[in-house]
């Protein structure tokens, strides 16, 4: 039984992808009678069995070790595609947590969008976004990942466009494909170049390739940035970071997903390239320089963000900054347990904050206050959350940031200090919301807000207990090192900067208005953090400027140069034509002398030609 379910394996991620043709009628508006339910139900139901299936197979994976599946795909010469699965206690792992936090999302979503006309329609985006997914984190072949991340892309654009007649909501789903697309093209000029050196885009064959790869220390570099280029767009990165921001137009189900799922995919994907990334040492400081840039700026401007899911976006890219730290410090353990503990406290704050923008209408934190009274289930999945994500002992945020700060204060004490400063910054962004949006006097937005409705709560109160008992599961998989291990002087530094974090945001002076300081200085600094150090404008008056002169120069080419020869040709050929017409003279010894003057002009000048 159970090595037929191994076998059978390559359906996990069919489950999504079968989920949105089952619902085509309901979604294109075929079948209207029956209500968009079915097709919501239908897509929760496959979700259901790629958990339970993913859960069957795991704990096969775990008593009987690793299981490749070969499924050919195509054969043309001496190319062969196929799609490979690596059913490893890593990947089954990582797709759990996906399938997991994917089926809540659909249960939340069930009732966050209970009165929307298109539900039909998003579950079955939902359903696209799962399969996509699941494929990558299951995928043993760079190849087949790659045709799932792009698959990935495009779920991310139609959810993030999901309403579609809002004008805002149509420039952040542009945006964030255009952005990814950057990353994804990048990426795939590496794909092209490890299929040409390597000879297998089989993560395991390349891995055998690495070890006695020759390549010159230019190729090298270019390999690796081409490598990490997609991971960076995925988990928004700078450069390639603001698309995360403008997402969170979309519903508040999908950015559940986007914080948590996506963009671990992206990252989870980053961790298997490793192997290849360090044969250049270039690309590995690139990408230590990416992170430490991310997770401090990102820290800094969720701090004056004054949008709720804006706020904890910025923070998303924060921590997947610290993701990168550790991956181009070659410390993938550390990365991988910062993603766990990230995805599902990150999870759970978006679900809260999901409850208050679905009861009031409002996602501004001007607008909001005395949340606890009126909401005190999304009040605990809230600090639940954010208790989960820092260093707050002994939850499992604290216990991945432990590990990381004690594994990169040997050779990389600069790090260590920034894994410290963003932990800081976190937990002062996090008082700081709650200080706003939960304390304080109730406002005209939220005097008549009640609390989540059940279908919106139980994924929330069962999110709060996984995030309390993580640290035991995080055990059981031995993502903790033995007690001996632990270090008492980063355990003291941990907590000290959580405390420092707490102590700022809970006495630093906050007016609801959030007017700007009379202070010049401190008016520009403010300025600078809510506007993301106006890497926006940078953007329109260098990347876009140029861009669009580019296209205003072969615009022109086009319209004058080659119309202009095109309708030059047409032209003489009309003009000919009309003037010809006026020589023919109806006497057939006129042709007969024109034919054989032709012909024998032509055979003198190939004759001549030849000689």
């Amino acid at each position: 039984m159970m090595q037929s379910l191994i076998e059978l394996s390559w359906l996990i991620p069919i489950y999504g992808f079968l989920g949105v043709l089952l619902s085509l009628p309901w979604s294109t508006g075929m079948v209207q009678r029956t209500g968009p339910r079915p097709a919501v139900y239908i897509n929760i139901f496959m979700t259901f069995l790629a958990f339970v299936h993913g859960t069957l197979v795991f704990m096969g994976i775990w008593n009987e070790g690793s299981v490749e599946l070969h499924l050919p795909w195509l054969q043309v010469a001496d190319m062969a595609l196929s799609f490979d699965l690596d059913l490893s206690v890593l990947n089954l792992g990582a797709l759990e947590l996906s399938t997991g936090l994917t089926l809540m999302a659909q249960m939340y979503a069930l009732g966050y969008m209970e009165k929307e006309w298109a539900m039909a329609r998003f579950f079955s985006l939902l359903g696209f976004f799962e399969g996509a997914v699941s494929g990558v984190l299951l995928s043993g072949s760079f190849f087949l990942a790659y045709f799932l991340l792009e698959m990935l892309t495009l779920s991310t654009f139609l959810l993030v466009g999901f309403w579609y007649a809002q004008p805002l909501v149509v420039k952040a789903a542009r945006d964030a494909f255009l952005t990814k697309r950057v990353g994804d093209l990048l990426m795939l000029m590496g794909v092209l170049g490890l299929a040409s050196w390597a000879g297998d885009l089989h993560y395991n064959e390349m891995y055998e390739w690495v070890k006695e790869a020759n390549l010159t220390p230019l190729t090298a570099t270019l390999l690796g940035l081409a490598l990490i280029a997609g991971p960076t767009g995925k988990c928004a990165q700078f450069p390639l970071h603001l698309w995360l921001d403008e997402a969170m137009e979309g519903p508040s189900p999908a950015s559940i997903l986007r914080n948590s799922v996506v963009v671990t995919c992206g990252a989870y994907v980053l961790i298997k390239l490793q192997p290849i990334v360090v044969l250049s040492p270039i690309a590995l400081n690139v990408l230590i320089g990416i992170g430490t840039v991310t997770a401090i700026g990102a820290s800094l401007v969720a701090i004056a963000q004054v949008d709720l899911k804006r706020s904890m976006s910025y923070s998303t890219s924060a921590y997947l900054g610290m993701v990168f730290i550790a991956v181009g410090a070659q410390w993938p353990g550390v990365a991988i347990g910062l993603l766990f503990t990230h995805a599902v406290a990150k999870a759970l704050l978006f679900m809260s904050f999901g409850a208050i923008i679905n009861n009031t209408s409002c996602q501004d934190m001007t607008e909001l206050g005395g949340i606890w009274s009126r909401m005190p289930a999304t009040t605990i999945a809230y600090v639940v959350g954010g208790a989960g994500m820092v260093g707050l002992l002994p939850l499992g945020g604290f216990w991945a940031l432990q590990l990381g700060i004690d594994f990169l204060r040997r050779e990389h004490p600069l790090l260590a200090v920034v894994f410290l400063l963003v932990n800081a910054l976190t937990v002062v962004n996090l008082v700081r919301v709650f200080r706003l949006v939960f304390l304080g006097d109730v406002t005209p937005k939220t005097r008549r807000s009640p609390e989540a409705n059940w279908l919106m709560a139980t994924p929330m109160m069962s999110l709060s207990v996984f995030v309390v008992l993580l640290p035991f599961v995080m055990m059981h998989m031995a993502l903790l090192p033995p007690l001996r291990y632990w270090n008492p002087w980063v355990f003291a530094a941990l907590v000290v900067s959580g405390l420092v974090g707490w102590l700022v945001g809970g006495t630093i002076p906050l007016n609801r208005a959030l007017s700007r300081s009379t202070n010049r200085n401190l008016r520009l600094l403010q300025d600078l953090l809510s506007n993301d150090f106006y890497t926006e404008q940078f953007y329109r008056v260098t990347v876009v400027f140029l861009v669009r002169q580019g296209s205003r120069l072969v615009s022109w080419f086009d319209r004058y140069v080659v119309d202009g020869a095109v309708n030059l040709v047409g032209m003489a050929s009309l003009m000919g034509g009309e003037g010809l017409k006026y020589s023919v003279s109806g006497q057939s010894q006129g042709y007969i002398f024109t034919i054989v003057v032709g012909v024998t002009v032509l055979a003198f000048a190939m004759t001549w030609a030849m000689w």
